[in-house]
């Protein structure tokens, strides 16, 4: 979804998700309806002594549910600082801080596979919510009670947020990999463990914690929004244990392991018509070609730019016309996941190879990196070329199809 910044905090960008637009309205209106249930709750659990009616008073409900939502969600940006900055101690950069519909995230841009590292930052968070609702807490039995609507009101979002603050904490701790308790959960297994594996115990555990949230939040409370709580859990456990399983198998491994060879690359010239480009297409089977000039590599051409091209005037154009000259490149020591990132980031299919002089060493795509992937897990090893004299792992694909 799309995303706009709204400041930032120690240096860190503040973002909000386009789906925050549309849950904070919603968080407001449920807390608005239920003022008189809340104000229950606070009395019977806080020893409050708010006054019911003066808190449902004609519009003064809107107004409580407007203020308790946007103190309960500052309380989440502060719950995702207290990741960063610790993240940030321990010298991993935070991307960003994203408000979204299940609350927020603090985008690493690398995760730590020390143990003791992710713990700190793990609990860093629920420690924070801690402090947030000991703050609220206090602020709360301070100020009087019966004294006017204002400081009612005052109490009463203070009140709420401190109830809401501990809540976020513990629920965060339960182990629902990738929430906070299970990242706990993957630092402690993580002691005796490789972090390979660690992440594969705590994703399984994440996902049958997020079976049993999600039939919980459906058939017990028939709360919609926990059970799609519980499909993001499951998503991102998979997701990650998925990610962090391919970092384990490339290990040591960089794209010159795996990318296609430039004598093995097919190119094509730039005066190429396009209709000879989508006949070489598919006799090859290829869907994205190098366009060569002069023995140099200046662009790439696919197939989805012939097929912007209408057919009665693919005679007429040359892949010059159509190639795209803002070419992404990249190191042959360059590590595989990184060039991973790179694809992905990009949103491309294909990378350049070149070396420091910018000369065209291969061709990396993502068929390659896949393929790669799948004999290292086959083989249960990889050895880089010229460290023994047996048969090295490499794919031999060409150019992705």
């Amino acid at each position: 979804m799309r995303r706009f910044r709204i400041g930032s905090a120690f240096g860190i960008p503040i973002q909000l998700d386009l789906t925050f637009l549309l849950v904070l309205p919603l968080f407001a209106w449920i807390i608005g309806t239920q003022i008189e249930q809340t104000t229950e709750l606070l009395n019977g659990t806080l020893n409050a002594g708010l006054d019911v009616a003066i808190l449902t008073d004609g519009a003064l409900v809107w107004v409580l549910g407007i203020g308790a939502a946007v103190g309960l969600f500052t309380g989440v940006v502060l719950h995702e600082l207290g990741h960063s900055l610790v993240a940030i101690r321990y010298g991993f950069p935070i991307d960003s801080i994203t408000l979204w519909l299940f609350g927020g995230i603090a985008q690493l841009s690398e995760m730590p596979e020390d143990w003791k590292q992710e713990l700190v930052i793990a609990i860093a968070g629920p420690i924070v919510s801690v402090a947030v609702g000991a703050v609220c807490f206090v602020a709360f039995q301070i100020l009087p009670s019966g004294v006017g609507t204002i400081v009612e009101s005052a109490r009463f979002i203070l009140g709420y947020l401190a109830l809401m603050n501990i809540a976020l904490a513990a629920f965060n701790m339960l182990p629902g990999f990738p929430m906070d308790g299970g990242r706990v959960l993957r630092a402690l297994l993580a002691r005796r463990r490789s972090y390979a594996r660690a992440t594969t115990i705590a994703a399984e555990v994440g996902k049958v914690f997020a079976v049993f949230l999600g039939l919980f939040g459906i058939f017990v409370l028939g709360n919609i929004f926990l059970a799609g709580l519980a499909f993001f859990i499951y998503i991102g456990a998979a997701g990650e244990s998925r990610q962090t399983s391919m970092r384990a198998a490339f290990e040591g491994v960089t794209v010159a392991d795996v990318m296609t060879p430039a004598d093995h690359v097919t190119t094509v010239p730039e005066d190429m018509s396009v209709r000879e480009l989508i006949q070489t297409m598919f006799k090859e089977r290829h869907t994205g070609y190098p366009v060569e000039r002069g023995g140099e590599v200046v662009g790439l051409v696919t197939l989805e730019d012939a097929r912007a091209v209408q057919e009665v005037e693919r005679e007429a154009y040359t892949v010059g016309d159509v190639m795209t000259t803002e070419i992404i490149t990249i190191s042959p020591d360059t590590d595989v996941m990184d060039a991973l990132t790179s694809l992905q980031q990009n949103s491309v299919g294909r990378l350049l190879v070149t070396d420091e002089d910018g000369s065209f060493e291969g061709l990396l795509t993502r068929t390659d990196i896949m393929t790669a992937l799948s004999i290292i897990k086959s083989s249960g090893d990889f050895t880089p070329i010229g460290e023994t004299e047996t048969e090295t792992v490499r794919p031999e694909s060409r150019i992705e199809r």
